[in-house]
């Protein structure tokens, strides 16, 4: 795969025939434009926004992060999950106030899908909120972490376990951005492009970065404009996530998210499978997707069975009250639902049956 360019050729002129995606949320909605060169729309953003000043938290070389058009600080950021923290939101969080931001102001984020989360959530914070404005850099932010207004950050029993909705003003996904990702980061955000075949977004096999993005991000719109906060429909976004986040916990992030999504993903497959809800062919049809994208789907080795049934108990979305079950979001007769009460031994021995590096 080529990492120079984006869809095979060169980039258009500054935000050219770029894709706008509208979240639907009353007072809070918001546009996410996909494109080359939309980064350069940021002092369009914070000039509607009225702010008087800005933090820009960012990941990428100043040169990648434009100008907001106001006064700014550039507070400087690593992405990665070691990074995620409480710690990390609080020093965030001190910057700002050294800064002098008010609840008028803004914040802008520039990195992947951990920028994106921590900012976000010490934009929610801060002040008990200040608007946040994100520029994704990876295609795994492009695709889901940026949009949708959920922030987190984990703690050592499990990911994503403090966090907070907070919705951006705006999302900036770049394109030009991606040119220079290695090849396992487009990795990661295929594993997210791979989920969305599953839950709406249709077959996005064979179709050009842009579409890919703006394919994945109009269903996750959707999603997002009918449940903002987990209620109901929204538990489709977390196809392949429960064993996925369970994976990324128990090695220590050696697999990254998209990778960790992916393989859940496939195990998502088998489970439905074992438990009637869909057929053989629909079944490899997981894998078939996966594979695809060159995606990881076996188990990795040394990972603990035990260990991994524990921390998808400790899911967000799992069943309270219920001994001996789990929940997972499941492809069925109907597509994809949650299922809250999936029994452990069938998590097991699908568990056992899958295949290991």
């Amino acid at each position: 795969m080529s990492t120079g360019t984006v869809n095979g050729t060169q980039p258009k002129a500054e935000g050219a025939d770029a894709a706008v995606v509208r979240v639907e949320l009353g007072p809070r909605s918001y546009d996410v434009s996909i494109g080359a060169g939309v980064r350069k729309r940021l002092p369009e953003v914070v000039a509607r926004s009225g702010a008087r000043r800005a933090v820009i938290v960012s990941a990428r070389p100043a040169d990648l992060v434009p100008d907001p058009g106001v006064p700014y600080r550039l507070v400087e950021a690593r992405d990665g999950e070691e990074n995620k923290t409480l710690a990390t939101v609080g020093a965030l969080c001190r910057q700002f106030a050294d800064a002098g931001l008010t609840r008028d102001d803004v914040v802008v984020s520039c990195g992947g899908g951990t920028t994106t989360d921590t900012v976000g959530l010490a934009a929610a914070l801060y002040h008990r909120g200040v608007s946040v404005i994100h520029l994704p850099t990876s295609l795994l932010a492009q695709v889901d972490a940026s949009t949708g207004g959920k922030t987190a950050v984990n703690l050592p029993e499990g990911k994503n376990l403090v966090g907070a909705y907070w919705q951006p003003l705006a999302v900036l996904c770049d394109t030009d951005h991606l040119r220079t990702l290695p090849e396992r980061e487009w990795r990661n955000g295929y594993g997210e492009i791979a989920r969305c075949h599953f839950i709406g977004a249709g077959d996005l096999r064979g179709l050009g970065t842009v579409e890919q993005i703006t394919a994945s991000v109009r269903r996750k719109a959707e999603i997002v404009s009918s449940d903002e906060r987990d209620t109901g429909l929204r538990h489709l976004l977390n196809y392949g996530h429960t064993l996925g986040h369970a994976l990324e916990t128990e090695t220590g992030f050696g697999l990254r998210h998209g990778e960790a999504v992916a393989v859940g993903t496939v195990f998502a497959g088998r489970l439905a499978g074992a438990l009637g809800r869909i057929g053989a062919a629909r079944v490899d049809e997981h894998l078939d997707v996966v594979r695809h994208y060159g995606l990881p789907w076996r188990l990795p080795a040394a990972v603990d069975a035990d260990r991994l049934v524990a921390l998808m108990g400790r899911d967000k979305k799992a069943a309270a009250g219920a001994p001996g079950r789990l929940a997972f979001v499941l492809d069925g007769p109907a597509g994809a639902e949650l299922v809250d009460d999936v029994p452990e031994g069938a998590v097991r021995d699908c568990l056992a049956a899958m295949p290991r590096d």
